[in-house]
């Protein structure tokens, strides 16, 4: 990535002809490290974000409206009481520098005009966003620097604000003596060379500089044509630097994996995409999105994960005993074979000597006895070895049969977390293990509040309403309280999925709408990267839920089995849907 001095310059001229002058409507902050302004301008409205993640720090207009936590944070709030409202009057930038400074006119609490300023500062891990007084005092910092001999440059409420350290380098942009640079000592890599030497640039766009000048990212400085590179060098920052654009490289299953403000050709081809404010949606959303429900999943995912390999070594061990139990018939052989002899034992012997008359050949054996037990006691406890042996095969299959499907229910739990999008949804699945004792109650903190998620509508291209369970909480209730009997009910065979409900109220619906709520029950199960796969279809009386069932977990039968491939296309991104799932019907 290349989100370099010059690149953040071409995304402020970007913000400042579509948003320069607009009021502040809204701020929101959706996770730890993310800002968003929300602006109405003179030709509609903005949202402007501010992404402080030491990791990616970006700042950029966006089309993407990410999940808001249902609490602000502080620091959200305290953007709020001083910048609601305010008009944005001015972009700045220092040179060679990822800073950007933005103005707005406010009016305080008493009402007199007043300018106050948000300075972001993208530089890695000291990456930040200060809001500052009139005065130029820090009113708060989303990372407070506190007074310690490490600190260089501390940040604390009430403390003016320091700027940073001015670079040290040339300024490429209206450069002349790019042959004086070749010429002087320095770095044998021409790339190299040009990141030494100049201010603001990234070592993609080095190396891109040097590709074209040199005709090679790692071509070296040592016996180069110096009048010729050095022309080729001032051609290409005289154009991308007076002229950038948006230029995004993917990789062959279309995931984006580099930008810059010029063309990317040591990957091979890139793409000029029409924005700056698209690119970085189209290159952070989707990573950003998961990567954070990763991290915020992770410790569910983990004790999840534990007891279902906890759960595999018991259903295990429980097999092995049952096997073994199986082995039993022996014992009351040897039973009746002591109790056909007991003339012949004297308490205290320790084994005996008698004939098998279960064996063909009527073949002697030895049977081991205990000497403390009386030669009754002894063909008893054979008996009594066999109907224990008896019952816990009864039991032990009983066991695996409640652990199998304690398994079953997990491993739909993780297949869930994988799926998860939103912080709503993660923290359903997170109530739902909590109510059947998997995870502790959070009784110490103040509980999450969440907004109730519907399950997921789409609509088939003939006008029928298809809805789709997003765990296994949401499948109990749109299959056994949102649907009508006469719905039809589909849901991928034998795996783990979603239920998928037609509302056709009785109607049946046409073979495309069967095939296209097929498709989104294969595409939401454990199988939705796989092809030819069987989705079950019945009506929704004849799939039921028993008592000692984990949520989600269903019988049917009479049903008709269907093979679909997963289509991706049907599925719309829930977080962007324009239209929000809808609950429909009643149980009839």
């Amino acid at each position: 990535m290349a989100f370099d001095a010059y690149f953040l310059s071409a995304v402020l001229g970007e913000i400042r002809k579509n948003a320069l002058g607009g009021r502040i409507e809204k701020i929101h902050q959706p996770s730890r490290d993310t800002v968003l302004l929300h602006l109405k301008c003179a030709e509609g409205r903005q949202k402007l974000l501010f992404g402080m993640n030491p990791t990616a720090p970006r700042l950029h207009l966006t089309a993407v409206s990410p999940e808001n936590p249902a609490e602000p944070p502080m620091f959200c709030m305290l953007l709020r009481k001083h910048l609601s409202g305010a008009r944005l009057a001015e972009i700045n930038q220092i040179p060679m520098e990822r800073w950007a400074e933005f103005t707005f006119d406010c009016i305080d609490e008493m009402g007199d005009a007043v300018q106050k300023k948000l300075i972001a500062e993208l530089m890695g891990r000291t990456c930040n966003l200060y809001l500052l007084g009139a005065d130029g005092r820090i009113i708060d910092c989303l990372r407070r620097v506190g007074l310690d001999e490490t600190a260089k440059r501390p940040a604390l409420p009430g403390m003016y604000y320091q700027l940073p350290m001015p670079i040290e380098k040339q300024n490429p942009v209206d450069f002349a003596d790019f042959a004086g640079i070749l010429a002087a000592p320095g770095a044998d890599i021409l790339a190299d060379r040009l990141m030494d030497s100049f201010g603001g640039l990234s070592p993609l766009v080095c190396r891109e500089a040097a590709l074209f000048a040199a005709g090679d990212t790692d071509a070296r400085v040592e016996g180069m044509d110096v009048p010729v590179v050095a022309e080729k060098l001032a051609l290409f920052f005289g154009e991308h630097l007076r002229h950038p654009a948006p230029y995004l490289y993917t990789s062959s299953d279309g995931t984006p994996k580099q930008f810059a403000f010029c063309p990317i050709r040591q990957y091979g081809s890139c793409m000029e995409v029409n924005s700056f404010g698209e690119l970085l949606d189209s290159f952070y959303t989707v990573r950003d999105r998961k990567d954070a429900m990763r991290q915020k999943s992770q410790t569910v995912r983990k004790t999840v994960q534990n007891l279902c390999q906890r759960l595999t070594k018991k259903l295990a061990i429980q097999e092995k005993e049952r096997l073994e139990s199986l082995d039993r018939e022996r014992l009351r052989q040897l039973g009746d074979i002591l109790t056909a002899n007991l003339h012949r034992i004297q308490k205290g012997q320790t084994k005996v000597v008698v004939q098998d008359f279960y064996d063909e050949n009527m073949a002697e054996i030895e049977v081991a006895l205990s000497p403390i037990l009386s030669p009754q006691q002894n063909a008893a406890k054979f008996y009594k070895d066999y109907a224990r042996m008896k019952t816990a095969e009864k039991e032990l299959t009983r066991q695996i049969e409640i652990g199998q499907q304690e398994l079953t229910y997990l491993q739909s739990v993780l297949e869930e977390l994988s799926r998860a999008d939103t912080d709503a949804e993660l923290e359903e699945i997170r109530q739902e293990l909590q109510s059947g004792g998997y995870l502790k109650m959070d009784t110490g903190k103040r509980k999450m509040k969440v907004a109730r998620l519907s399950p997921m509508r789409f609509e088939s291209t003939d006008g029928y309403p298809i809805y789709v369970g997003r765990n296994n909480r949401q499948n109990d209730e749109l299959t056994f309280k949102m649907a009508r009997k006469d719905d039809i009910w589909l849901h991928a065979s034998k795996v783990h999925g979603s239920h998928v409900i037609i509302a056709c109220a009785g109607v049946t619906p046409p073979d495309d709408t069967i095939t296209q709520a097929a498709q989104l029950a294969a595409y939401y199960a454990e199988t939705g990267g796989g092809q030819n796969i069987p989705v079950d279809v019945v009506p929704v009386k004849l799939v039921k839920k028993t008592p000692d069932r984990k949520p989600g977990m269903v019988i049917y039968h009479s049903h008709r089995t269907v093979v679909v491939n997963p289509y991706p296309d049907i599925v719309v991104d829930p977080l962007n849907a324009e239209k929000k799932p809808e609950a429909y019907g009643t149980n009839s």
